[in-house]
């Protein structure tokens, strides 16, 4: 089996004005660079072959923490990276719900075919790229463990994928900045080992609306 721990990056201020980030580069503020450092210790005595991030800044530094603790390089991987949100991206919930009332509704309701204005995905694309980089990353290091740092709406479609939950569905499952993620890749498919992991965390945030 394959194993593969995957970490959604630290808290960042957008986090808790719950400001849609996409592929803007944002910070981790200092609750999250603790974070960081406090799941790298959690991960300090496992051992992986590789560590892949998202190449966005909030990742890259989840990362930098993490290859100290494991031992290993970081290797960007750019299909990591969030939904791309378009005009959406530096808004609140609020602002992108009263600016943009028709589409918001689409992007609420998990429109499969709704992408954004200004160049955004629709949650098929989105999916499709997410299930793209993993089954890679995964055919590259079969029987081997591996370390992601990555996003909310990534960790979304990896819970999808590993449960046969429809994309289309409410979210009904936890996204916490800097918890630890279990999947498994055997020949029969994916799988979930355990989710959510933050008994080694003091708080951590789920800011993303559960839809």
């Amino acid at each position: 089996m394959t194993r593969i721990c995957i970490v959604r990056h630290g808290e960042t201020d957008w986090n808790v004005a719950r400001r849609l980030q996409g592929h803007l580069d944002v910070p981790l503020n200092p609750t999250g660079e603790q974070q960081a450092q406090t799941t790298a210790a959690q991960l300090a005595s496992e051992a992986f072959a590789a560590l892949y991030s998202s190449d966005l800044l909030r990742a890259r530094q989840t990362a930098e923490a993490l290859a100290v603790a494991v031992q290993r390089p970081i290797t960007p991987e750019p299909r990591l990276r969030e939904r791309r949100y378009g005009a959406f991206e530096g808004l609140t919930y609020d602002e992108a719900r009263a600016r943009f009332p028709n589409d918001y509704a689409r992007f609420e309701a998990r429109d499969l075919d709704f992408a954004f204005p200004d160049g955004g995905e629709s949650l098929t694309a989105f999916a499709q790229r997410i299930e793209s980089v993993l089954t890679a990353l995964a055919n590259r290091h079969v029987g081997e463990s591996i370390l992601l740092v990555t996003h909310g709406g990534v960790l979304d479609i990896v819970h999808r994928l590993a449960t046969g939950k429809p994309l289309e569905a409410k979210r009904d499952f936890p996204i916490p900045n800097a918890a630890l993620n279990w999947l498994g890749r055997t020949p029969g498919g994916w799988h979930l080992i355990s989710w959510a992991g933050q008994a080694h965390l003091a708080a951590s945030r789920d800011e993303l609306p559960h839809g």
